[in-house]
């Protein structure tokens, strides 16, 4: 018997009992669908991780803190005594986030630092509130942008860093707001920021609207930070430190550390360990990016982990339905041994019967979790996660689509192994007399 002849005998072979068959196939759509769901969540995210908060960072840039020396073991709740060279990471309770705060001289170090080939210091500012034409005034959270950093607009121009001209990127959650009518209407409009400094005494600022930011994830500042340029930062942050004692002025819980854009990751490493032997620490974007996929990848495991279960209880199903068939077919069977058939080709009959039922069952748990992922992904991205522009909740692509295929197929095809020895096993004349 030629492949083709064997391939389609085991199809042919494989709906003798239809409802016994469709049982089974149905068993390994549960299966496949909740595989095909699950791998797509976890396309989906990686995804807008990839293209959107990806975007908050070059990629020859590390954010440098440094080392508390009194830092409070972790869990400790005991009291620290005070030490103003030191501030809170999180900018909240000084605690485990503690870091030492960075002032010019540990600019200067960091720039001696072999590797290093420019530093910037990170100037927190705390805006009080942004206001449009003098009508109502609205909290506003201010970002940072890196060089290199990637804003998804929907609107305009992202602020221009090497500009003299005061510009930000508003977030679309306070266009309708201010009272622009829409996100193109809010672009080149002048709005006032106000900044409060350390007498007390208010500061305000106007500056441009050079874009409209779309509200996505961000590793910087949330989901409604407006984004300004450089000439503005440091607008605020001078107005902010009004007041300060020359002591505290221009001191930093973080800085930026650029390095080779050609750097090899064995050398960034490298980079990173002399900054530590240095008292600082520091991450890469791609680092920081690594946890939230850690974190994804694991939930989308454990999800996958059920699907395996149902897979591997459906498998069971193949099982069954291919010993009823081989012992319904023991006739059959023999016959085929009778007229040459070898021993080899009854087995790869049997096993071709359970690869298609795998197929079968696959393709249609495959087919029908794309189309519900689809219009899930499209009900949520327009209801619950209408904030997230551009996340697609669930994704497809074609690496993944036909993974879930071959695997379910490799399983089935190693349920069908057990039924399909036991056939070819057989003695011709036995079988002939089975009645």
């Amino acid at each position: 018997m030629k492949a083709l002849d064997l391939i389609g005998s085991a199809v042919a072979g494989t709906f003798r009992s239809k409802t016994r068959t469709t049982l089974t196939i149905l068993a390994i759509f549960v299966g496949a669908f909740t595989l095909t769901i699950t791998n797509g969540l976890g396309t989906g995210i990686n995804r807008y991780i990839d293209d959107t908060v990806s975007g908050f960072g070059a990629s020859d840039v590390l954010t440098v803190t440094k080392k508390a020396d009194t830092a409070p073991a972790p869990g400790s709740t005991a009291p620290r005594e005070y030490d103003p060279n030191t501030a809170s990471a999180g900018g909240g309770r000084v605690g485990p986030g503690t870091v030492a705060v960075l002032a010019q001289s540990d600019l200067d170090a960091l720039a001696k630092i072999s590797g290093v080939t420019d530093v910037k210091p990170v100037r927190a500012v705390s805006v009080d509130y942004i206001q449009f034409d003098g009508g109502k005034k609205y909290v506003i959270s201010a970002g940072s942008l890196v060089a290199g950093q990637s804003v998804k607009l929907a609107a305009g121009a992202a602020p221009d860093d090497s500009a003299t001209a005061l510009q930000l990127a508003l977030p679309t959650d306070f266009v309708t707001p201010l009272g622009f009518s829409s996100a193109a209407d809010a672009v080149g409009k002048t709005v006032t920021l106000a900044v409060t400094d350390a007498t007390r005494s208010a500061h305000t600022i106007e500056a441009t609207i050079s874009g409209v930011s779309e509200s996505t994830f961000s590793l910087t500042g949330g989901t409604a930070s407006m984004l300004p340029n450089d000439a503005l930062t440091n607008a605020l942050y001078s107005a902010q430190q009004t007041g300060v004692q020359p002591a505290q002025q221009n001191r930093y819980t973080q800085a930026h550390v650029w390095f080779a854009n050609s750097s090899s990751p064995a050398q960034v490493t490298a980079l990173q360990d002399r900054l530590s032997s240095a008292g600082y620490t520091s991450t890469t974007v791609q680092q920081q990016l690594g946890t939230f996929k850690t974190v994804i990848d694991g939930i989308v495991l454990v999800l996958n982990a059920f699907a395996i279960i149902a897979l591997l209880a459906a498998s069971f199903g193949i099982i069954n339905t291919l010993y009823m068939s081989v012992q319904e077919r023991t006739r059959e069977i023999g016959l085929m041994k009778a007229m040459g058939m070898g021993s080899g080709r009854v087995f790869g009959l049997f096993s071709l019967e359970a690869t298609f039922i795998g197929f079968l069952g696959s393709a249609l748990g495959v087919l029908v979790g794309m189309l519900v992922g689809g219009v899930v992904s499209r009900i949520l991205g327009r209801t619950v996660l209408s904030g997230l522009s551009g996340l697609q909740l669930v994704a497809f692509d074609a690496p993944s689509v036909i993974s879930v295929i071959v695997l379910v197929m490799v399983i089935a095809f190693l349920a069908g192994t057990l039924p399909a020895a036991r056939a070819a096993r057989q003695d011709p004349v036995e079988s002939l007399r089975y009645e």
